[in-house]
């Protein structure tokens, strides 16, 4: 399905609005890249929350989503977070599905606990992990801190034997001295999994400012991790829905600079998870 720009039209439910948990704003705006009258498959930006919050009452992806779709996400309600199946952090861009039924987000979150949707992040990393492709096991915990820049609690992963079970699939797309682009799949959905386990094994992820060092949390003008992928089958039908988008242009922009080759799609079979339509290079943020 072609992607459209959700937006301000003349079907919004505007009337409602105060009615509705989540306040909508049009302003907030996304692509979505696959639709139909179950849910949706949208393409967040980089730095705009997936929810509101603290400091983002109004600014989220969701008070996006609820301009447009407000009708249908409160129907849903809290109990099932308003259509959201996941989430991704502030920094990160990519997919995310959004259910606007009851049945099917009840579908999709039994899918996601058996771990049966797929997801597939792109990752800019400092340089090439060794092994170039392999599975990362290492348990996660959750932990309380403060965000230095803003003085607000927030919540971090550490590695810890007392954690909760985390693996995450990876192989190296790309590579040169000044950095590599790896392809990561997580098979768990823990706390910033994606870029603790790329840490852990000297490859952490550019433009991370909790788990990379002053030079490579600085390697790049955010971080530097886009959900690509995801693919699932569909609640009602169960025919198969994958739906990929391209690389971002301001990471587009630090892949030229690091003499690193753009990913493309690619029907063979690949090596993060073994899936089919996995991402290769043109020759010549569980995140």
């Amino acid at each position: 399905m072609m992607a459209a720009t959700l937006r301000r039209t003349d079907t919004l439910e505007t009337h409602h609005m105060a009615t509705y948990s989540v306040e909508p704003n049009p302003k907030v705006t996304c692509r979505i890249r696959y639709e139909d009258d179950t849910l949706l498959v949208v393409e967040k930006p980089a730095r705009i929350v997936t929810q509101p919050g603290l400091g983002h009452d109004r600014s989220s992806l969701l008070n996006g989503l609820f301009a447009r779709y407000g009708n249908r996400l409160q129907n849903l309600g809290a109990a099932r977070d308003f259509g959201l199946l996941h989430r991704l952090d502030r920094e990160t861009s990519g997919v995310l599905i959004v259910a606007l039924d009851a049945s099917a987000y009840d579908r999709l979150r039994e899918d996601f606990e058996l771990r049966r949707i797929r997801k597939f992040y792109w990752a800019i990393v400092k340089k090439a992990p060794d092994p170039a492709s392999g599975v990362v096991r290492t348990a996660l915990a959750e932990v309380k801190a403060v965000d230095r820049a803003s003085d607000r609690p927030i919540k971090l992963a550490r590695i810890s034997r007392g954690g909760k079970p985390a693996v995450t699939a990876y192989r190296t797309l790309a590579a040169s001295d000044l950095g590599a682009l790896v392809e990561c799949r997580p098979m768990t959905g823990r706390l910033h999994q994606v870029r603790v386990h790329m840490a852990s094994i000297g490859s952490a992820v550019l433009g991370d400012d909790f788990y990379a060092s002053g030079g490579v949390a600085e390697a790049s003008p955010r971080l530097a991790l886009h959900a690509h992928r995801v693919a699932f089958a569909h609640p009602r039908t169960g025919v198969p829905v994958d739906v990929a988008t391209e690389m971002p242009k301001d990471l587009r922009g630090v892949l030229t600079r690091l003499r690193l080759a753009m990913p493309v799609r690619d029907e063979r079979e690949g090596a993060a998870g073994g899936d089919e339509g996995e991402a290769t290079t043109e020759a010549g943020d569980a995140e």
